[in-house]
């Protein structure tokens, strides 16, 4: 009996290191299944409420495989996406957009040591570093973006955290460089964000923006309504335009949310777009 036991024990473990990269191959889908899952859900709430559980979970899966690129560009994605979407007291979105984050940064560290502390490095040798991803890094690229982005905005208040904008537009103008496609186009919906944060007299460029905008619904064919929310509020508002203002935002009021990788993103949406539209007389 003994002998029996010692075998299936060494058995066992010849299995499980013999098929260390199906289950590494597994968690990544699994982690990748789950964010599409999530995205695809057209009830906030649901996802708000099980999402802790789910961020947990990525953790645990990054616990026991920690420098697996995929797992790691899973759980930054996951962690940005609930703070962006769901949190909104002050410190809790920046120790949740930290650990986005640091899933980030560790996953660029583990694509190339030359992109370990990517952020942390010189403009002039940051743009030297992404110069060298090409396209079928593009995910990697858009994903650390707009973590990144979203780490400066639940640190508005940190000039530090600010000064590092530029090089997160410069990440997305590559992102569009090389395939302006990716994700419905959303490369071009940051970058008209990033054109439109200020007004023209402090430096804005709202035309740019515009442009950006305008290119980012026609890659979606109009499904991206977030586009059309953001067209409004940061270009719309800051030009004064109430009939395209106004426009935009019943066009996302009457349209149907549902689409392919965007429908939690479209609902939350069409809740934004409500509310601006009810602000718009005081707003104009």
């Amino acid at each position: 009996m003994m002998r029996f036991i010692r075998l299936s024990f060494f058995l066992t473990l010849f299995f499980m290191a013999g098929c260390s990269t199906v289950v590494t191959s597994a968690s990544s889908r699994f982690a990748n299944n789950l964010s599409n899952a999530m995205i695809n859900d057209d009830d906030p709430e649901t996802v708000e409420a099980g999402m802790a559980s789910y961020l947990l979970l990525i953790d645990s899966l990054i616990e026991g495989d920690p420098q697996n690129e995929s797992l790691l560009l899973a759980g930054s994605k996951l962690y940005g996406a609930y703070t962006s979407a769901f949190v909104k007291e002050s410190d809790r979105a920046k120790r949740l957009a930290r650990k986005a984050r640091d899933y980030t940064d560790r996953a660029l560290c583990a694509h190339n040591s030359r992109l370990c502390n990517l952020l942390e490095q010189p403009y002039e040798e940051f743009i030297a570093a992404i110069s060298t991803l090409k396209n079928d890094d593009v995910s990697l690229l858009y994903t650390s973006g707009t973590v990144w982005a979203g780490w400066i905005q639940a640190n508005s208040n940190d000039w530090n955290a600010i000064a590092n904008l530029a090089k997160v537009k410069a990440m997305m103008s590559h992102v569009v460089e090389l395939d302006e496609t990716y994700s419905h186009g959303e490369g071009h919906l940051y970058l008209g964000v990033f054109a439109t944060l200020l007004p023209p007299a402090m430096g804005g460029k709202p035309e740019e923006g515009r442009e950006h905008f305008e290119r980012a619904i026609q890659l979606s064919a109009g499904r991206d309504l977030m586009a059309k929310v953001e067209y409004a509020r940061r270009y719309a508002r800051i030009t004064y335009d109430r009939p395209l203002h106004d426009r935009l935002l019943q066009e996302v009021i009457d349209a149907y949310a549902v689409a392919p990788g965007l429908t939690l993103s479209n609902v939350l949406a069409k809740r934004q777009a409500r509310e601006l539209q009810a602000s718009a007389d005081k707003y104009f």
